[in-house]
Formats: structure tokens, C-alpha cells, sequence
């Protein structure tokens, strides 16, 4: 296998974490947390929640990097 079809598949697997992980965030975003979060007050990432934004915003940045290498390599 070659360099720019390893990238691909970097690429394919960061896109499904991407992926499951916002369907992980956004399970706490239905209707009823619409409105209970309409009563309560700002409350801060912490923990789990934390750790899952920062793989998140990680992974991002990481597809950005692999989809300009991949780019430049073609």
C-alpha cells in the first residue's frame, strides 16, 4: 500500500469517530433537555463530557491535516 492510500484510510476511520462521537454529545439535546436547560443555569464541561469535546475538537483538527496532505500528495 501506498502513502496516499493509508492517508484514505486515515481519513475514512476520523471521519466515523468524528461521527459517533457528536452523536455521543448530542444525546442530552432532545426536547426534554431544551427545556430543563431553559430553567437551569450555565453549567461547565467537566469529565467525561470534557474529555469527549477535546477528542472531538482533536479529531477535527486531524482531518483537516490528513485532508491537506492528501491534497498535496495527488
Amino acid at each position: 500500500m501506498n502513502l496516499l492510500s493509508v492517508l484514505k484510510t486515515i481519513q475514512i476511520i476520523i471521519c466515523i469517530l468524528i461521527i459517533v462521537l457528536v452523536l455521543v454529545q448530542s444525546k442530552t439535546a432532545g426536547l426534554s433537555s431544551s427545556l430543563k436547560s431553559s430553567f437551569s443555569m450555565y453549567r461547565s464541561l467537566r469529565g467525561v463530557e470534557k474529555v469527549i469535546f477535546v477528542v472531538t475538537v482533536v479529531l477535527g483538527v486531524l482531518l483537516v491535516v490528513n485532508s491537506l496532505s492528501i491534497v498535496i500528495l495527488s
